[in-house]
Formats: structure tokens, C-alpha cells, sequence
């Protein structure tokens, strides 16, 4: 296994560019680059610079992976890149883009069902509960999205992976792969996403770990609080994802996997804007009614997980939302006080620290 970053969330990703961000990563002590998509690396697709791109990461012992972007039509319009590649035409789009990937040897492409806009309220921030098209309408645009780029990715080798992303289930992705064929596509493994949707995040890896072909390494706090539950994004070790339990896992049916820290992203690159705070109505009907794959084994293991990880709060051994959000995100002052680039290092160092400790602990080899 490799140890390296999303490349959206690499501090000065866009400022410094992809050449200099692999050179940013190496030096940082990563082993690799997921740029969430081709167009990421080059905007236009050009050849030349793709392989550019290609022969420094090769040069620098680095792993570089990408993606193809979201693949729901129903959101679309908030992704208009991925219509201009193809000229007009998004399917044409993404067909250039698999080609591109996979003429520089990325062949393991990140595709996204849906938006999250934290900027909303409870369940009404994903995609999964739009009030003009249902969820069920969305998850067969998105079969018929992938039944059509299927054949090209097939004729290159290439799987479309989908994220555990904050809308979509476990039981969700595995049904898309098996109606629309493991041969050209898997899974983002996204460590925390999961948490959204009430899945116990050990559970949902033991069910997606055989067809994992890409990750987002990532922890989160969650806890009780009006209307359900707080979910903030933390530093490996720091939340309640339990990697000592999840990376056996993965490393058994795939020992070459690359583990992509996803990171806070510093608001020195994109200024955070003082949203609604991130809400789980995990007891309300509408979201209870909305996740029918949930069981009861699986609903009791998740709350006795967040009792657990409650118990860890309490003794101050992990700090609260608001304490956590003041000391780091300058809440409630975000004019005044930010999550800038010196802070989403250390969110960097703290996690690859963890990561490779339980590494070391369960006798799984990373290399650089």
C-alpha cells in the first residue's frame, strides 16, 4: 500500500498546479496524488501535459490516480466541464476522459452520484432527498449514465469507481456494480461518508471491501445534538472511524491499494463560509423511511459506537463540535480566524501519523 492525498484538498493544489503539487506531496512525505478528475490535471485534456504530468510522478516514485466526475444528470447543470469536454455533448465528455486516463495508465477513475450542499439544512443538503425527482428516479439515470460509458470503459481497461459519497449507500453502490458489471466498475471507498447515512463504517467495509479500487482516508466526529446528530470532519484518530479494523480489511483483499488522505481543505484556498452546522436527522421518519437497506443489527452497532466515542468526549479526551470548530475553524468569527494552510498540514501530518502507525501495528506494509 501507498500513503497519499486527495489532490482537492492539498493545501495550494491550485495555486502551485500539478507538477509543482507532486513535487508539494513528495515533499510533505506522501506517496501519491488523487486528482478528483482528468480535467483537474488539464483542463482541455492535452496529451502532452498529461504525460507530463505522468513522467514527474513516475520520476518522483509517486502514484497518481483521477477521476471522471458525477455521473447523476440530474446534476449535471452544477457540472458544466463535464459537458464542454465533450463539446456539447457529456457523454462524449466522459468518453475522453476515460481515453485520456487511460492513456497515461489511470485506469482506477472516480466517478460521484450527487452534490453535498452544506449550505442546506438536515437531509435537504444531498441529493438523495430532492423534492423533484425521487432517489430511486436518480439511481437509474445513473445505471443507464454508466451502462453507456460501460463499453469504452471495458475497451480500456478502465473502472468507473463509485464514492461512498454523503448521498448514496452501501447497498446502493453494490447493486449499481452488479447490474452494470464489476469489469468496469468499483468502489471509492470514502472511511467516513458512510457515517451520513447510518452505516456503521466497519459494517459497510465488510461489504464493499472485495471491489474498493480507490479511497478517501478520512475521519469525522459525530455526536448528539438537536434534530440528530453533528458530523465534523477531523484528523485520523481524532474521529470515530475505527481504522485499526477497517485497513485489515481492505489490505486482505487488495495489498497494493493506494489509501488518499482527504483532508479539511485549508481556507486559504477556498475562503469557508459560516453553513448551517452538518446534521444527521438520523431519527427522523423521512430519513428513517429513506434508508431501507439499514437493519436493526447494524443501527445498534452504529449507536453503540457513537456511545463509545461520547464516553471519549466527555472525559475530554476528544474535544466537542464547538471546541473543535472554535480552535480551528474560527467559529462563530470566520472573518477573523480561518483553517489556513499551516493548520491543514498539520490535519495532514496528524493523519498520516495515525495511519501509518496502525499500519505498522497490523503488520501492513507501506511503501514510498
Amino acid at each position: 500500500m501507498k500513503l497519499g492525498i486527495d489532490g482537492l484538498k492539498l493545501p495550494e493544489a491550485k495555486k502551485r498546479g500539478p507538477l509543482a503539487s507532486l513535487e508539494h506531496a513528495k515533499a510533505l512525505g506522501l506517496s501519491g496524488i488523487f486528482f478528483s478528475t482528468l480535467l483537474d490535471m488539464s483542463p482541455d485534456l492535452d496529451k502532452g501535459r498529461l504525460r507530463d504530468i505522468r513522467a514527474k510522478a513516475d520520476e518522483l516514485g509517486l502514484y497518481l490516480e483521477g477521476g471522471l466526475g458525477k455521473i447523476n444528470p440530474y446534476c449535471s447543470a452544477e457540472s458544466p466541464e463535464l459537458r464542454d469536454i465533450g463539446n456539447g455533448d457529456i457523454i462524449a465528455g466522459l468518453t475522453r476522459m476515460i481515453e485520456a486516463g487511460a492513456e497515461i495508465g489511470c485506469c482506477e477513475l472516480w466517478v460521484s452520484p450527487g452534490n453535498f450542499k452544506p449550505a442546506y439544512p438536515g437531509r435537504l443538503a444531498v441529493d438523495r432527498f430532492r423534492t423533484d425527482v425521487t432517489w430511486d428516479e436518480q439511481l437509474l439515470a445513473m445505471e443507464k449514465v454508466l451502462r453507456k460509458l460501460a463499453p469504452v470503459a471495458r475497451a480500456n481497461g478502465v473502472h468507473m469507481n463509485i464514492e461512498t459519497h454523503d448521498e448514496i449507500t452501501s447497498f446502493e453502490i453494490l447493486r449499481l456494480i452488479e447490474s452494470v458489471g464489476e469489469e468496469c466498475v468499483g468502489v471509492v471507498l470514502d472511511t467516513a461518508n458512510m457515517l451520513q447515512r447510518g452505516e456503521h463504517p466497519v459494517f459497510a467495509v465488510r461489504r464493499l471491501a472485495p471491489w474498493v479500487r480507490q479511497t478517501h482516508i478520512k475521519d469525522a466526529y459525530i455526536g448528539r445534538a438537536p434534530g440528530g446528530l453533528d458530523f465534523q470532519p477531523r484528523p485520523c484518530g481524532m474521529g470515530i472511524v475505527d481504522f485499526a479494523a477497517i485497513l485489515p480489511l481492505l489490505a486482505e483483499v487488495n495489498p497494493q491499494l493506494h489509501l488518499s488522505l482527504e483532508i479539511a481543505q485549508s481556507s486559504d484556498d477556498k475562503r469557508r463560509a459560516a453553513n448551517p452546522r452538518q446534521c444527521i436527522q438520523i431519527d427522523d421518519p423521512l430519513w428513517r423511511a429513506g434508508h431501507p437497506d439499514l437493519t436493526g443489527e447494524e443501527l445498534e452497532a452504529y449507536f453503540a459506537m457513537l456511545n463509545a466515542y461520547e464516553k471519549r468526549v466527555t472525559a475530554g479526551e476528544i474535544p466537542d463540535w464547538a471546541s473543535y470548530e472554535s480552535a480551528n475553524y474560527g467559529y462563530p468569527s470566520y472573518e477573523h480566524q480561518h483553517y489556513g494552510f499551516a493548520q491543514a498540514l498539520g490535519f495532514i501530518e496528524q493523519s498520516a501519523s495515525h495511519i501509518r502507525n496502525i499500519c505498522a501495528e497490523k503488520g501492513i506494509v507501506l511503501t514510498r
